[in-house]
């Protein structure tokens, strides 16, 4: 096992967890962008949103509506991002499917 989101799941690298349920978890990122910075993991791993079975896309849409029920409780009342990067080109540096949630100021649109 060479990814680092499937040892934080399985617990072999420590973490920050602030939400954990049987499909994800939800950690502080360790190099945040924004004030508030969480990165939602499945626990199933895949690279790439193309690479998701039916199931699995169904598991993401649950995960997003989780996000929605979580935003009081992980401080994103005012507002907040998701960002999922695909690929190089996109800034994904770890190849397992995560979604950024940013928040915590007024997030402007430079890339």
């Amino acid at each position: 096992m060479e990814c680092v989101f499937c040892k934080i799941i399985e617990g072999i690298i420590p973490s920050e967890k602030v939400y954990e349920d049987e499909n994800c978890v939800i950690i502080k990122d360790i190099e945040p962008i924004a004030p508030i910075h969480y990165l939602m993991i499945p626990k199933k791993h895949y690279a790439y949103l193309e690479e998701a079975s039916v199931s699995e896309a169904m598991e993401l849409s649950f995960m997003l509506n989780k996000i929605g029920q979580l935003k009081d409780e992980l401080g994103l009342g005012n507002g907040y991002r998701l960002i999922i990067n695909q690929g190089d080109d996109a800034g994904q540096t770890v190849k397992h499917l995560h979604i950024h949630i940013l928040a915590g100021k007024k997030l402007n649109w430079e890339v």
